[in-house]
């Protein structure tokens, strides 16, 4: 349980150093903020606003903590959330890339599930 605590703030500081990226640049009429929900471990980059009169509802990322490890549901970054996780000590072993179907995971350099 330790570890949840700790992926909880690693999580948090990673996706806040890009929502605070986007908002040193922002696009116009365009918001972007991190959702991040402690209790139930879900947290999500989001960009909201309006572009020739459409409205835009992005998520960047989705992350969840599950059976103590990081579940990586959906990421559109260039290198890939996960890299940044592991620049902060999080073990592959705990990071799983949710967003690829259970039988291709076992490819990837990190957990299965």
């Amino acid at each position: 349980m330790e570890n949840i605590e700790t992926y909880k703030q690693i999580i948090k500081k990673v996706l806040n150093y890009y929502v605070e990226l986007d908002r040193k640049t922002p696009e116009p009429n365009m918001e972007y903020f991190l959702i991040a929900d402690d209790v139930n471990g879900q947290y999500l980059w989001k960009t909201v606003g309006w572009e020739n009169d459409k409205h835009i509802d992005l998520t960047t990322v989705y992350v969840r903590l599950k059976n103590n490890k990081i579940y990586i549901e959906e990421d559109w970054t260039e290198v890939g959330i996960a890299t940044d996780l592991l620049r902060e000590g999080v073990p592959k072993e705990d990071i799983v890339l949710a967003f690829h179907e259970p039988s291709v995971r076992k490819y990837t350099e990190f957990a299965i599930a």
